[in-house]
């Protein structure tokens, strides 16, 4: 007769361990990543794959935009165009005096920025031309910031302008009337936004660094707190930058999304090159390199723009409440300045919003 088998009972010990490892294996699931198990490797692997895109599915063309009496060419938010309080406003490259981007045979350029390249007096004119094709007048005055990537966000009033050195700072807002809020941009994302019922306007500047510190969230709780703003009466318009379609980024642009935002992995795109010299000749390109060595393949995208689009989710925005005004600074260069395109040799656009002088 053959003994009974024992049947161990399991301790306490282990029990915890067992539902400690349960624990840990399920905040790598939330994250999207793989513990690996005896037996394996040592270390996490990732176990979710991008969603894969060519870059024409990516890309969010420009609307045509308004040609003003002086010349300047810049785009407006139709959605906006009803609260006639409110002036706004996001520049081009096209009008203007500037000539330090252009080719000498062609017509100057709306560079708005003082860049150390460019002619003082020309950008300085420029603004000016801007100012008036917003609001009508050269001499409404404008509010710029020395922008330097952060969640920093800043009230301004009338004497903001007559700052020989702008305030540092990414955000900037007002309840004051007559003046004109404006951030600089050549591939990061400007977003603008309106309080209509209680009349407070604000320009954010959101680039990858600025929108992992939640610039736009940020300013939008300032706006709450400075104001009495509430999200239900806020309208919003992100405005031309870097699009999905153009902005490479690393991997650990992406960790460090990761480890912000919940829904990270839905702001990247694993996109393949368009190039047709490549599409039709492959093997030209074939390299000796072993695999995930070559520099063949898919790249890492981010959505800057939906990045920001989610911010002001969470910030309480209603969808229907933002716009998204659309066009990639990379990939439209006759209509917009590109920093990352160019090599850094770029001018600079503005957004603008302000409330209407009474």
């Amino acid at each position: 007769m053959k003994p009974s088998r024992i049947q161990r009972k399991t301790s306490p010990e282990t029990a915890k361990q067992s539902s400690d490892i349960e624990a840990i294996d399920a905040l790598f699931d939330a994250a999207g990543l793989e513990r690996k198990r005896r037996g394996k490797p040592a270390g996490i692997t990732r176990r979710l794959r991008m969603e894969r895109a060519m870059p024409q599915e990516l890309r969010l063309p420009a609307p045509e935009p308004r040609v003003a009496a002086n010349g300047v060419h810049w785009l407006a938010v139709p959605a906006w165009q009803r609260m006639s309080w409110l002036w706004h406003g996001f520049s081009t490259r096209k009008g203007g005096a500037s000539r330090a981007y252009c080719a000498d045979d062609a017509p100057g350029e709306m560079n708005l920025g003082f860049t150390a390249v460019d002619d003082r007096a020309a950008v300085a004119r420029n603004r000016r031309l801007f100012a008036q094709a917003i609001t009508g007048s050269t001499a409404t005055p404008l509010v710029t910031l020395r922008q330097v990537h952060s969640n920093v966000v800043v009230v301004a009033g009338a004497a903001d302008a007559l700052r020989e050195r702008p305030r540092k700072g990414d955000g900037v807002m007002t309840a004051e009337p007559g003046l004109l809020l404006a951030v600089q941009t050549a591939d990061c994302i400007p977003v603008l936004v309106a309080d209509r019922k209680r009349r407070v306007v604000a320009a954010f500047h959101a680039g990858w660094r600025g929108t992992v510190k939640r610039i736009v969230e940020t300013g939008i709780g300032r706006m709450r707190f400075e104001f009495g703003s509430r999200p239900e009466d806020l309208v919003a318009a992100i405005g031309p930058g870097i699009g999905a379609c153009c902005y490479s980024v690393g991997e650990e642009v992406l960790s460090i999304f990761e480890s912000q935002f919940s829904y990270a992995r839905a702001l990247f795109r694993e996109v393949y090159d368009s190039d047709p010299v490549r599409t039709r000749y492959p093997m030209l390109f074939l390299t000796q390199r072993a695999p995930g060595h070559s520099p063949i393949g898919p790249s890492l995208h981010l959505d800057l723009m939906e990045a920001n689009r989610r911010q002001l989710l969470d910030a309480g925005l209603k969808p229907r409440a933002i716009s998204v005004v659309g066009g990639c600074t990379s990939c439209q260069r006759e209509l917009f300045f590109s920093h990352r395109a160019s090599h850094g040799h770029a001018g600079r656009m503005l957004s603008a919003i302000g409330i209407r002088a009474r």
